[in-house]
C-alpha cells in the first residue's frame, strides 16, 4: 500500500498573488479549487468585481489550505451564485476559446 504524504503548503508566492488579488479586485472574494489530474490543482479567483484569476498548486489540499490562509477569500464551488458573479470580457472569450490576441 502506498504511503500518504501530507500535501505541502502554498508557496509565499502563491499567498501573495491570491491576496494581491483580493486587494486588487475586492472583498470578499471565492476560490474554487479543482483537482487538475498529476498537475494538481487549480486555484480559480472570483474577484468581488467578477474578474477571474488562477493559481496552480501542487495538490487539493494546498489549495484548500491557501483558500484558509487567504484573509477576505471564500471557499466555493462552481454553484449558480459564484457562476453568475463572474465578469467574462471578450478577450478572455477568444482565449478560452483557443484563439490568439
Amino acid at each position: 500500500m502506498a504511503e500518504e504524504t501530507e500535501a505541502p503548503a502554498p508557496t509565499a508566492k502563491q499567498l501573495t498573488t491570491a491576496r494581491r488579488f483580493v486587494a486588487e479586485h475586492g472583498k470578499p472574494a471565492k476560490a474554487v479549487v479543482e483537482n487538475i489530474g498529476r498537475a494538481g490543482a487549480r486555484v480559480v479567483l472570483v474577484g468581488h468585481d467578477g474578474a477571474l484569476g488562477d493559481i496552480v498548486v501542487p495538490a487539493v489540499e494546498t489549495g484548500q489550505k491557501l483558500v484558509e490562509a487567504v484573509e477576505d477569500l471564500e471557499p466555493a464551488e462552481w454553484d449558480a451564485e459564484t457562476t453568475n458573479s463572474t465578469k467574462i470580457g471578450p478577450g478572455h472569450r477568444r482565449r478560452m476559446a483557443g484563439h490568439a490576441l
